[in-house]
């Protein structure tokens, strides 16, 4: 199943990524993929990602990878450190969805929203590159995890990069069947992978120490 996650509606060309984080008593579960027009593109699955459709050259690739598996370890430890911390007994689910849409008419749409618990809980508003809340009331984690994601230009800029520029040439690159992607476009092809993951190391820190929303 979808895991709690927004389905997007089908677009004809489309870039889309799935990443799920699933937090218990420290421990830290990750699955995700990406979907390049419907088809299976990357793969995450606990500790290792891998390129399903080999839309970048394996040297490339393997300097991507190590750098998403290295902050899934990251992220994994500094779980750990909070848990001790202050030790939580319920499951967190965390969901970031992000991507981007070509329709035929012309019309383009870039996304990237994130869920806690199955909720709504944080946008980016692309055009503007800010986050806003999507938490139905009052809620300090949510308060928290904004300001931190505000702070970085990696979560600001580079994110409104990632979905502005790079998401939609990868999408041109593929309709056009020309089979080659320009360096430029394919470089930060993961980079939604990682950004995803970048996101969420902002958050962790309120939502593992402020949980029961009271920091």
């Amino acid at each position: 199943g979808g895991g709690g996650c927004p389905t997007s509606p089908a677009a004809p060309l489309a870039f889309t990524m799935l990443q799920l984080t699933r937090v218990y008593m420290g421990n830290s579960m990750f699955r995700g993929n990406a979907s390049l027009n419907g088809q299976l593109s990357h793969l995450l699955e606990e500790d290792n990602v891998t390129q399903v459709l080999p839309l970048e050259p394996p040297d490339a690739w393997a300097r991507r990878q190590e750098l998403v598996i290295t902050y899934l370890r990251n992220f994994r430890q500094l779980v750990q450190l909070f848990n001790k911390e202050r030790p939580t007994k319920f499951t967190q689910h965390l969901c970031c969805h992000l991507g981007c849409r070509l329709y035929p008419n012309g019309t383009a749409q870039s996304f990237y929203e994130v869920t806690l618990n199955r909720t709504a809980f944080l946008s980016f508003h692309v055009p503007n590159a800010t986050w806003e809340r999507r938490w139905p009331g009052d809620l300090p984690v949510a308060a928290f995890a904004q300001e931190q994601l505000m702070k970085y230009p990696i979560t600001t800029q580079d994110l409104q990069y990632f979905l502005n520029t790079t998401c939609f040439s990868i999408l041109q690159a593929q309709s056009a069947r020309t089979g080659k992607v320009s360096g430029r476009s394919r470089t930060p092809l993961v980079l939604g992978l990682v950004l995803g993951s970048l996101v969420l190391l902002g958050m962790a820190l309120g939502i593992f120490l402020c949980t029961g929303g009271s920091c």
